[in-house]
């Protein structure tokens, strides 16, 4: 069974991070404000995991978030 708990666009990955990631990434709501109030990293659906730093305001999508989040809502990926 897949879990469907509420899932929000993040905080961007910060441009620093080794891979260079410079997109948003989907992950769950509550991950985001542990990470906010505790300093925590969170997991993306798409498995990276980083410790959120910027909004993610007109940042393109992961692509792979997003394959994997139209999956979860039963629709395709645009």
């Amino acid at each position: 069974m897949t879990d469907t708990r509420e899932l929000t666009k993040p905080k961007v990955s910060d441009p620093t991070d080794s891979d260079g990631d410079n997109v948003a990434h989907y992950v769950r709501k509550d991950d985001i404000v542990r990470s906010n109030v505790e300093g925590l990293p969170v997991k993306a659906l798409c498995g990276k995991e980083w410790i959120p730093h910027r909004v993610p305001d007109g940042m393109p999508v992961c692509p792979t978030c997003k394959k994997i989040m139209a999956t979860i809502r039963g629709g395709k990926a645009n």
